[in-house]
């Protein structure tokens, strides 16, 4: 470890390695700043990478330190660590600059900005809106809090369109985003492990208006509204429009569209993406893309081409008459509720849940209506799936297991023709596995194996 000296303001430290810390140090080392790297883990993952790239760089591995963060004259924040971590706290009150990656970035980018946060749906959206430009024509880079981290896009050249998913951790150390379009798709509690209540979460959110010049937003939840400034207002509804302005769901012809108003644009059963949920991440996503001047036949192109993101939503298997859909990343009770509603209502039997992992001091009783409406029975896994099971309605079979393989199996055996068995945990997944992508594809191993036996 490298001694800093204690009279001398060093410019930069970056606290927090994995993948957003890397590219912020590579975005430090490319301009020239010098800089050193804080992380509480003694092995973050990044840090041999790091050593390699960067061999001069001071590492400040284990317990963070107030007295050697407040030697810095600006602290670069990694989403996973904590605002109220007392040596942040310390280097602020010491007079520090506390900014993220996605400040560094907006410093660099001069294309439109579309903004995309949302408890659910924000990686589809994303997607979406990006798939939507490429289609257009437009030189467009997508990232931020899904994929490539935001400062590794500057490296892939000036770009027309900027599409980025935040998360609240990146929103709260933004000042001014000013985004060309900001979308907030919905809000429901999330990370209640990290956020004091409801409302701090949902202010941390609400950061992506600043300075935005045009909104989306969702008519069917009121959270998501931005009141006051005077900016271009756009909205979608998972029913009919209530007005030529907005997008939603209309029935015409035995069909239900994707529509602008009282206009058609696409049947839903045309598109390859299922659920309610995922028609209103279309929706969305058209929102954003009129609002910044795609053309509607590329947009629509874009969203019969496209087939969902691996572990949400996504069509696994069907076996013996029962589908199997792996919605992994369906962390939080919001999430799954969301996903059990979106394929009931295109389903002829009922679903089958795989439930359970971290809860994040999540409050379950959400799930307890739409279990009790659409599913058949109930699979619980992972630390939290007693608790899971406390807050069900008792007239739902439940079963616990001890994890993912006898849950398909277990669910294999509950399941009827005509069901969906449904991965989509309301959980995270670090009591079993590195993330909701390995949870994910752990799911799609025993599906099949499952389709191997028949």
């Amino acid at each position: 470890m490298h001694s800093v000296a204690t009279t001398e303001k060093m410019q930069t430290l970056v606290v927090g390695l994995g993948a957003t810390g890397l590219s912020v140090a590579r975005f430090l080392a490319r301009q020239g700043i010098h800089f050193a790297v804080a992380d509480s883990r003694t092995m973050p993952p990044g840090l041999e990478q790091l050593r390699t790239e960067q061999p001069g760089v001071a590492c400040h591995l284990g317990p963070f330190d107030g007295a050697l963060f407040s030697r810095f004259e600006q602290l670069v924040v990694s989403p996973g660590v904590p605002l109220g971590e007392p040596a942040i706290r310390q280097a602020a009150a010491a007079g520090a600059r506390i900014t993220g990656d996605i400040a560094l970035f907006r410093a660099q980018t001069e294309g439109a900005l579309v903004a995309v946060t949302g408890s659910n749906g924000k990686s589809t959206v994303t997607t979406l809106i990006g798939e939507m430009a490429r289609r257009a024509g437009c030189r467009v880079v997508v990232g931020g809090n899904l994929g490539t981290p935001a400062l590794e896009l500057l490296e892939q050249g000036a770009a027309e369109v900027v599409v980025l998913e935040l998360s609240s951790f990146q929103l709260e150390l933004v000042e001014q985003l000013d985004a060309e379009v900001a979308l907030l798709l919905n809000l429901s509690e999330d990370h209640m492990d990290r956020y004091a209540d409801l409302a701090s979460y949902r202010a941390a959110k609400r950061r992506i208006f600043n300075g935005v010049r045009q909104v989306v937003t969702n008519s069917d939840d009121p959270e998501t509204r931005m009141d006051g400034a005077t900016v271009r207002r756009w909205s979608y509804r998972l029913r009919r429009p209530a007005s030529a302005q907005e997008f939603g769901l209309i029935e015409q012809g035995g069909r239900r569209y994707l529509a602008q108003g009282d206009e058609p644009w696409v049947a839903t059963d045309a598109l390859k993406l299922r659920g309610l949920h995922n028609h209103g991440n279309m929706l969305a996503a058209l929102a954003a893309g009129s609002a910044i001047g795609l053309p509607r036949a590329a947009m629509v192109e874009a969203l019969l081409e496209f087939g969902g993101l691996p572990h949400r939503c996504q069509w696994i298997d069907r076996i013996d008459g029962v589908d199997y859909v792996d919605d992994s990343k369906a962390t939080n009770v919001g999430a799954t509720v969301a996903a059990i509603r979106g394929l009931a209502a295109d389903l002829a039997g009922k679903l089958v849940l795989i439930l359970g992992g971290v809860g994040k001091g999540a409050d379950f009783s959400g799930l307890r209506e739409p279990v009790r409406n659409h599913a058949r029975a109930v699979v619980l896994m992972g630390v939290d799936g007693g608790e899971i099971a406390a807050a069900l309605d008792p007239v739902t079979p439940s079963v616990q297991v001890q994890g993912i393989d006898e849950a398909v199996r277990q669910a294999r055996d509950l399941a009827q023709t005509g069901d969906c068995v449904l991965l989509a945990p309301a959980c995270a997944s670090f009591d079993q596995f590195s993330g909701f992508a390995e949870r994910g594809a752990a799911f799609q191993r025993a599906v099949r194996e499952l389709a191997a036996c028949h």
